[in-house]
Formats: C-alpha cells, sequence, structure tokens
C-alpha cells in the first residue's frame, strides 16, 4: 500500500432523498479534497438511505450504470479521489444493500451485504461475494455494518490481500435521543461495543480498519434513526483516529495511513497469518 490520507464522513442520509443525498457527497468530498484526502469514505447506503421502510425497489439503481454511480465516478475523476459510498443496487429484479468505489480511473468495484440483519431480509437479498479492490492506494476490503460482527468476513479479506478494510454502517439506535446528554452517552455506548470486536478484527488481520456510520434521523419510524460515530484502528488494533462531537451530527475526520505501520505488524514474530494452517480449519464452514 501507499501512503495517503483517507477522510470518513458521518451523515445523515434522509431515506429516498437521493438527490439531495448526492449533493451532501459532493460537498464533503471537495472539502475532504482540500484538507488533503485520497480516499473518502461514506456509510452504509449514503445515497439512497437505509431502506427499511417504504419501497426499496423504487430507490434502487443499476451499478456501475445507475446515476449515482455515473454521478460521483465524475467527480472522483475530476478531484482525482477514490470514494466509496452505499448505494441500494437493482440487478435482474433482486435489490442489494452494496457498497460502490470510484476513483480518478471510474469504476472500481462493489461490495454487497453479506448477512442481513432483523428487517433487512424483507428488502434486500445477500451477496455471495467477499471482494478485495485494488483502489491504486491500496488493497481495500469492505465489511457491510453487520457482516462486521462476523470475524470470518474479515478474516477471508485479509487472506485476500486486503490491506485497508472498510466498516460501512447505518447501525440503528431505536427511539431518538432528544437531549445532548442521551445523545452523548449513545454515542459513547456504540465506540464502545465497537472497539471492543473492531479492534480485534484490525489486531487479529494486521490490516487498517476504519468505522464510519449514518448519523441522524434518516426517516418518521425509529428504524430510521442512527447514532453517528466514526473510529479508525492501526494494524496493531490501536485508535489512531475517531469523531470528536458528542452531538448526532454530520462530521469528517482524516487520519493518514502509512504503509510502514502495515508492514511492521506483517513483520511481526509469529503474525498469525504468517503461520496459520487452513487445513485444520474446513470443518468450521460445516459446522451448524
Amino acid at each position: 500500500m501507499q501512503d495517503f490520507t483517507l477522510a470518513l464522513v458521518q451523515m445523515n442520509a434522509p431515506l429516498g432523498k437521493v438527490e439531495a443525498n448526492l449533493a451532501a457527497h459532493i460537498v464533503w468530498t471537495r472539502q475532504a479534497v482540500l484538507a488533503g484526502a485520497q480516499l473518502v469514505a461514506f456509510p452504509e447506503l449514503s445515497v439512497t438511505g437505509h431502506w427499511c421502510a417504504g419501497d426499496v425497489w423504487a430507490a434502487s439503481e443499476p451499478v456501475p450504470d445507475g446515476p449515482s454511480t455515473a454521478t460521483l465516478t465524475h467527480v472522483a475523476r475530476e478531484l482525482g479521489v477514490v470514494i466509496g459510498f452505499g448505494v441500494a443496487e437493482r440487478e435482474a429484479g433482486i435489490a442489494y444493500n452494496t457498497y460502490v468505489l470510484v476513483g480518478p480511473e471510474g469504476y472500481l468495484g462493489k461490495q454487497r451485504k453479506l448477512h442481513m440483519s432483523g428487517d433487512e431480509y424483507f428488502h434486500f437479498r445477500g451477496g455471495s461475494e467477499i471482494v478485495v479492490l485494488d483502489i491504486g492506494l491500496c488493497q481495500a476490503g469492505v465489511g457491510i455494518c453487520y457482516d462486521n460482527l462476523f470475524p470470518e468476513v474479515s478474516r477471508v479479506a485479509a487472506v485476500r490481500g486486503a490491506e485497508v478494510y472498510l466498516m460501512p454502517h447505518a447501525s440503528r439506535c431505536g427511539k431518538w435521543p432528544r437531549d445532548a446528554e442521551s445523545q452523548s452517552r449513545l454515542i459513547t455506548q456504540t465506540k464502545a461495543i465497537w472497539t471492543r470486536a473492531y479492534a480485534a478484527r484490525a489486531y487479529d488481520n494486521g490490516m487498517y480498519v476504519a468505522v464510519v456510520n449514518q448519523a441522524g434521523r434518516a426517516g418518521r419510524k425509529p428504524l430510521a434513526n442512527h447514532a453517528g460515530g466514526i473510529l479508525v484502528f492501526d494494524p496493531h488494533g490501536d485508535l489512531i483516529a475517531q469523531s470528536q462531537s458528542s452531538r448526532i451530527e454530520d462530521e469528517m475526520v482524516l487520519c493518514p495511513l502509512t504503509s510502514e505501520a502495515f508492514a511492521a505488524r506483517r513483520r511481526a514474530s509469529c503474525f498469525n497469518l504468517q503461520t496459520r494452517r487452513p487445513e485444520l480449519y474446513g470443518g468450521l464452514s460445516a459446522l451448524r
């Protein structure tokens, strides 16, 4: 991987407000590039909204041939930046919860969410592939929200060469916390849970892990409320950057990622990817 600066943007993505959400992506991307970012990552379903209410099919669009991918590809080319964003993808009569990466050279690839949480099952089908993409800056993997609670997913990505692992979320927080104290407490609790799990993903796999969540009330129903939160862990599992706001609101965090920190972890004595014995683990997939 190269040394580069990552920008993570927690933002509200109102359900179905695609044009307004795209406009927000463009504004944030321009700000990130001015601040020195080469990769800008947005949350899960950041373009179409976290559709577990209403008509998912009406909000979905093809990838890479849909209008949102075309718009953000144009922006990526203009600004010379890689952009990651979430969209409800339409293909062959099916909707997928998809994360897309585009860059100065065009469309780079996509990851479909693999595991549906709760009511998502009634709106999306699960993907069937764990993808690692060469985005020029690094080899990038993507785990979408609930997928990140399955350590097998990030391990497969690491074995396939992932150096930076993006974790876009639209983690719902239930009833909206109206006062400042309740919002602060919810953000702290959310970050604590993620730190417990995702620091281990970074440490075990020796790769950067970057978490970014939707932030705000995306719709009228409690299922569309999101608490925000940004965390970046280095390949040693240490927290190196995070969102600072104690309120649930839009925020951008920039974090430099270095190739030396990645290489140092991989050079460590008995680093587990170098000493693993895959012939012993085949039974894992047979267990139910």
